[in-house]
C-alpha cells in the first residue's frame, strides 16, 4: 500500500488537486538598461556590487538571494544595490547573462 491509498483511506471525501508545474523561466522583470556589476573594497574587504535594476524590489531581491544561494556567500540589498561579498563579477556576469541580462562591468 503506497502513500496515496493511505490517504485515500484516511480522506476518502478528498479529491487530489494537480500539482502546479515548476517555472523554469525566470519571472523577474528583464529591461532594457544594462546592469551594472562593479568591484570596491571596503574597510580592506572586496565586495561586488550590481545596480542599474529598473523593475520591482522584490524581484530585485529575489535575484539577489538567487546570486547568494548560487555563490554560497553572504551578501545584502540596500539602496537599490546588491552587495555580494567577495569578487565574483564574472561568474556573476555569466549567471546574469544566463537569465537573459545584459550586463556591463564597471571598473578593473
Amino acid at each position: 500500500m503506497d502513500l496515496q491509498d493511505q490517504l485515500k483511506n484516511l480522506f476518502p471525501d478528498h479529491t487530489p488537486s494537480e500539482v502546479p508545474e515548476k517555472v523554469t523561466e525566470s519571472s523577474v522583470w528583464l529591461q532594457d538598461e544594462p546592469l551594472l556589476c562593479k568591484y570596491e573594497k571596503r574597510k580592506g574587504k572586496p565586495i561586488t556590487i550590481i545596480e542599474g535594476y529598473n523593475g520591482a524590489d522584490s524581484d530585485f531581491k529575489q535575484l539577489a538571494k538567487e546570486i547568494k544561494q548560487l555563490l554560497s556567500v553572504g551578501g545584502s540589498f540596500k539602496n537599490e544595490q546588491i552587495i555580494i561579498q567577495g569578487d565574483y563579477r564574472d561568474r556573476i556576469m555569466e549567471f546574469l547573462k544566463e537569465k537573459g541580462f545584459s550586463v556591463k562591468r564597471v571598473g578593473g
